[in-house]
């Protein structure tokens, strides 16, 4: 009797190619975290090399630094001399974010969502109407057509099929959404042993790279905000760094309003992810701080942006990294006036949670 044997298959591995990549995915990491230093990144792998021995013989740091430059993923070519990453290091930090957070998505159709709304869109729907003047002969729904046709004039003499009788495949509209994402990078995001930035930062790739590869239609921007908000570059994200600031909310929203105004789409949201109160505000010239509490002037000026952003139909969906019962009533306070979104995330389920409403958002107009 002809058949097949099976054994067990063990395919033939490239040492050096798994180490590697092994260390690419652990230096990349470091680089988000050291702010886009290269020379404190090789530091500290080299570090853990020493103390978990992840290379071999044959395969060291020095040869990984080498595959790096020749791969590359680095470069010397700038006036000090100094080693960084290149533009290619910068997309697959992204696509590493985007795979550690948002892996467990199944890719769809690039950049196109449903909404709730019909009309002349560009998927064809389930729901059917009546013919109307303008409608385009393909959403011609021809079985049921037909169908309606023998009801209406049944099987004797010359078959006919007058207007009456056509029935129409609604399509479904394409939404797009203008994002603004906020990141507080007041120095409260690395008090207390605790690094917040890295993981906001990893959030804000993922986000990106999500929404470069799946909806390139929609826009996203990204905001800092500290004492100021400026706005930075999608490029720019693994180089964040937070600074000695206090946290001018209102700065950043100002100017999320102000990139929003410029956008044509008629859904448009803001992102904010923060681990505080606010704590600034610019007054003229000068700063005007009060890190002790909740401090009304500050807080009133914050809570009439909310209101505006309500007015002008642009939810606020704030992220609270932080779980400070006085901090939860600010950010109860501020998500009632704007009528917006509120979560209090640990850093682990960040992701998870602003890609549940960024996908929730796009099914909707707002």
């Amino acid at each position: 009797m002809k058949g097949f044997r099976f054994t067990q298959f063990v395919p033939t591995q490239d040492p050096e190619k798994n180490t590697f990549e092994n260390l690419l995915n652990i230096f990349l990491q470091l680089v988000t975290m050291t702010g886009g230093d290269v020379a404190e990144a090789l530091s500290w792998l080299t570090n853990l090399d020493n103390r978990y021995g992840m290379t071999n013989p044959n395969y060291g740091i020095g040869d990984f630094i080498e595959d790096l430059k020749s791969k590359g993923y680095l470069t010397e070519e700038n006036q000090k001399g100094e080693f960084k990453i290149t533009g290619k290091a910068e997309q697959t930090i992204r696509k590493s974010a985007l795979e550690e957070i948002f892996g467990k998505l199944k890719r769809g159709k690039s950049g196109q969502h449903k909404t709730t709304h019909s009309g002349q869109g560009e998927e064809r729907g389930t729901d059917r109407r009546a013919y109307e003047f303008g409608d385009n002969l393909d959403q011609i729904a021809l079985t049921d057509s037909l169908r309606n046709a023998q009801a209406n004039h049944g099987f004797s003499g010359d078959y006919l099929l007058t207007e009456d009788d056509l029935e129409v495949v609604e399509n479904e509209f394409r939404s797009q959404t203008s994002t603004v994402l906020m990141i507080d990078i007041s120095h409260s995001m690395i008090l207390y042993g605790e690094d917040r930035i890295t993981p906001a930062k990893k959030v804000a790739m993922a986000l990106a790279e999500l929404i470069k590869t799946r909806y390139p239609k929609d826009t996203l921007d990204i905001i800092v905000f500290g004492n100021d908000a400026w706005q930075i570059e999608i490029k720019d994200l693994p180089y964040l760094q937070v600074g000695p600031y206090h946290t001018n909310t209102v700065a950043g929203l100002e100017l999320a309003m102000d990139l929003l105004r410029r956008r044509k789409n008629p859904n448009k949201q803001i992102f904010m992810i923060t681990d505080g109160k606010p704590t600034c505000l610019k007054v003229g010239i000068k700063y005007y701080k009060n890190a002790f509490g909740i401090d009304s002037k500050i807080l009133s000026e914050t809570l009439k942006l909310a209101a505006q952003c309500r007015k002008l139909k642009i939810p606020v969906t704030t992220f609270m990294i932080a779980s400070d019962p006085y901090l939860k009533e600010f950010v109860k306070e501020f998500t009632k006036v704007n009528n917006g979104n509120a979560y209090y995330s640990s850093l682990k389920g960040l992701g998870d949670l602003i890609f549940e409403d960024y996908r929730r958002n796009r099914t909707k107009r707002f």
